[in-house]
């Protein structure tokens, strides 16, 4: 039988081993997430860091608050927050990350947030020129042109808030625009109007990352699913 004082020198270092392993998995773990390029199915796509230039976007590029987003016609991409939440790309954009969402200066975006996730509890915030749609577990498209703001509920609720104080409250297939110089009523788009944006939008095709919410889209507005070899629309 080894002495007492070997064992012992054994053990404690079979457990030192053991605390370190143990260690090394918990700050793994604890490594905080980090906004991310996901996908970048057409281009031109880029990334602006803060005081940096600007450079091709890349899926697993890395994206510090206050990055811009831009696509330029064809272009599009597809970022998961720090929290999980995500969103899409199109046309002309240019979007900014801030702290609590985003703020979109032009183009097509589609963000959402993932069935069963709330990110603590706080909305994902999406600014605009003229006002602020916030989500909690939806999904919300907003195309901003020169001419117009066009904010739609795919599914869920979505409020906006105008900046001239009005407030709006979306439910699935709901759509206000703000055009003119001013908020118009919001109003369902009916099923064939659903069914057109569903299979010509360029941010819900075309794309080989799942878009977690979009059976949740088709049940909600009473789409039939696309078959999955159907053709994507150009992004023209």
């Amino acid at each position: 039988m080894p002495p007492a004082h070997h064992c012992f020198a054994a053990g404690a270092s079979l457990g030192l081993a053991i605390a370190l392993l143990l260690g090394a998995s918990a700050a793994v773990s604890a490594t905080p997430a980090v906004p991310r390029v996901v996908e970048v199915p057409s281009r031109p796509a880029f990334t602006k860091p803060p005081g940096g230039s600007e450079d091709l976007a890349r899926p697993g590029q890395v994206l510090a608050t206050r990055s811009l987003l831009r696509t330029q016609k064809p272009g599009r991409m597809q970022v998961q927050l720090a929290n999980g939440r995500s969103f899409r790309l199109g046309g002309n954009a240019v979007a900014r990350l801030g702290a609590d969402g985003l703020d979109l200066e032009s183009g097509q975006i589609i963000a959402w947030v993932n069935p069963g996730s709330k990110g603590g509890g706080s909305p994902l915030k999406i600014r605009t020129r003229v006002g602020t749609a916030s989500i909690m577990g939806t999904t919300v498209f907003i195309d901003s042109t020169p001419e117009a703001v066009k904010v739609f509920s795919w599914e869920g609720h979505v409020t906006v808030m105008a900046d001239a104080g009005q407030r709006f409250e979306l439910h699935s297939g709901e759509q206000v625009v703000f055009e003119q110089g001013a908020w118009l009523p919001p109003r369902r788009l009916s099923l064939q109007e659903a069914a057109e944006r569903r299979t010509k939008s360029i941010l819900l095709n075309g794309f080989d990352t799942p878009m977690e919410t979009l059976p949740v889209i088709e049940r909600e507005l009473g789409l039939r699913p696309l078959p999955a070899n159907a053709a994507s629309p150009s992004p023209r």
